[in-house]
C-alpha cells in the first residue's frame, strides 16, 4: 500500500556562512495510510519545519517528500499551492483564520480557492462532528479559543485530504480545550481515515498518537508506540535528550 506521506533523506538550512544551520540532515519518515504519529523534540529539532516542508510551504535543498503518491519537492509555487489545497490540510497553532469570513466560509475556502463548489451535505457533517453545528453564520471573534482551533481542523478535513498536518494544534489553549481538541483528533482519525502527523512538545497530546518519533540533530533518534501512555513517553523523552 502506498504510503500517505513519505520523505527521503530530506535535507534543510537556514542561513548562510558561519550562520548556517542544519535543520534537518537526511531526515526520513513513512506515514501509512490512515496512521496517527507524531513528532517530538527539543525547539529548533526541525519538527514545524518538515511540516512545512511537506505541506509544500517550504522548498527542501535536497531529499524527496511524497505525499499521495505525489513528489511535493518537484512542484514549483503554484503546483504546491493547488496541491496543498487538495490533497494536504494544515492545522496551525494560531488558528490562521479570517476573521472577515463566518465559520463555514472559513471552513469551505480552500475548496473555494480552488474554484470548486462547496458540499453542502459535507460542511453539515462535519461541523456536527466538530460540535459546530448552529455556529455557521460566526466570526472568528465570536469564538473561543477551542471553537475557532476545531473551525480550522473543519476545514483541514473539509477536501478529504490524504493526511492533515498539525502543527502544535493545542499549544494557544487551556488544559481542558487541549484535551477536547486531542479526543477530537483521535475520533477524527478513526472516522475520516485521513492520515495525521502531528507535532507537539506535550506528552498528553502525544499519547493520541499511536507511535511518536524523536528527532534529534535534524533526524530521527528513536521511533516507538505511544499505547497512549504520557508517562512512557516522559520517561523516553527523558533518556532521549539527557
Amino acid at each position: 500500500m502506498e504510503a500517505a506521506l513519505k520523505a527521503e533523506a530530506v535535507c534543510h538550512s537556514y542561513g548562510k556562512g558561519v550562520a548556517k544551520a542544519n535543520v534537518l540532515r537526511d531526515f526520513s519518515l513513512s506515514l501509512a495510510p490512515g496512521a496517527f504519529e507524531v513528532l517530538m523534540g527539543p525547539s529548533g529539532s526541525g519538527k514545524s519545519t518538515f511540516l512545512h516542508l511537506a505541506a509544500g510551504l517550504l522548498s527542501a535543498e535536497s531529499g524527496r517528500i511524497f505525499v499521495g503518491g505525489s513528489d511535493v519537492t518537484a512542484m514549483g509555487d503554484s503546483a504546491a499551492a493547488k496541491y496543498r489545497r487538495r490533497h494536504v490540510g494544515v492545522v496551525f497553532q494560531s488558528f490562521n483564520l479570517l476573521d472577515e469570513l463566518t465559520v463555514a466560509e472559513n471552513i469551505a475556502l480552500p475548496v473555494k480557492l480552488d474554484h470548486g463548489r462547496p458540499d453542502a451535505s459535507r460542511l453539515s457533517s462535519l461541523m456536527a462532528k466538530l460540535g459546530l453545528s448552529g455556529k455557521e453564520g460566526r466570526h472568528p471573534g465570536e469564538l473561543s479559543g477551542g471553537e475557532r482551533q476545531r473551525v480550522a481542523i473543519a476545514r483541514a478535513l473539509f477536501a478529504e485530504p490524504d493526511v492533515i498536518l498539525a502543527d502544535e494544534p493545542t499549544g494557544n489553549l487551556d488544559v481542558d480545550a487541549a484535551k477536547g481538541i486531542c479526543e477530537l483528533l483521535k475520533g477524527l482519525n478513526k472516522d475520516e481515515k485521513s492520515a495525521i502527523l502531528l507535532v507537539t512538545h506535550d506528552p498528553v497530546v502525544a499519547a493520541c498518537g499511536t507511535k511518536v518519533h524523536f528527532l534529534r540533530d535534524g533526524r530521527i533518534a528513536a521511533s516507538f508506540e505511544t499505547n497512549h501512555d504520557p508517562e512512557t513517553i516522559s520517561r523516553k523523552y527523558l533518556e532521549t535528550y539527557r
